[in-house]
């Protein structure tokens, strides 16, 4: 068994956000340790994955990162389903991004799982001098959703790994406490290869294979 295959459990995750706010090179930070300095659109969506181990077990995190320009609205809010945590992304060098914060945390609880996950994230955190956004003005949003808030840079790295490990650690307890209904295919949690127990018994029924999407 693949290390990409031998895991505790999938947890799929999905970032939104404005154009250019720093959603793919978050994602090539964390997966890769990359990042891209030309700017270029997600066309739809864009796909990365890595495993993340806490306390003897692995959980697989799957990144779908998405568009943020409106007429791709359709198709993220189709990835938006089965998605145990949104990570909601806005550049701290620009107004506009974080006038949008409130409508894609909206966005976000409207068409996700009600138990989804959400994060708040202030990118570009290297531009200090051109910010535009106090780190207050972030985290007073989050506090009126109730949601955690991190300032990240994609370029340097920082606090990128840590959004990713402290939103599966928050995750892995709510599992731990039977928050999810790990039978609901709607709740963005598969059990994974670990978890699957060896028995002698003949199975009574055919294959079911779950689906992810």
């Amino acid at each position: 068994m693949s290390d990409e295959e031998n895991y505790n459990y999938l947890l799929k995750y999905i970032i939104i956000g404005d154009s250019a706010v720093g959603k793919s090179n978050l994602l090539l930070q964390y997966t890769y340790g990359e990042f891209v300095e030309e700017y270029k659109n997600t066309i739809g969506v864009e796909f990365g994955a890595k495993n993340v181990d806490l306390d003897n077990k692995s959980y697989r995190i799957q990144i779908w990162d998405t568009a943020g320009q409106e007429c791709f609205k359709s198709i993220t809010r189709a990835y938006y389903k089965n998605s145990v945590c949104a990570i909601v992304v806005y550049d701290i060098t620009c107004q506009d991004s974080f006038n949008s914060v409130s409508s894609w945390i909206e966005d976000c609880k409207n068409y996700s799982p009600k138990k989804v996950y959400i994060v708040l994230v202030g990118n570009k955190s290297d531009l200090e001098e051109r910010r535009q956004i106090p780190t207050e003005k972030g985290q007073e949003i989050a506090d009126k959703y109730g949601i955690a808030f991190f300032e990240t840079s994609a370029k340097t790295g920082d606090n990128v790994v840590k959004i990713f490990e402290e939103s599966t650690k928050a995750i892995a307890k709510r599992i731990e406490s039977d928050f999810y209904d790990l039978n609901d295919e709607d709740c963005g949690i598969i059990k994974g290869k670990k978890n699957i127990k060896v028995s002698n018994e003949k199975p009574s029924g055919g294959k079911h294979k779950r689906k992810f999407c």
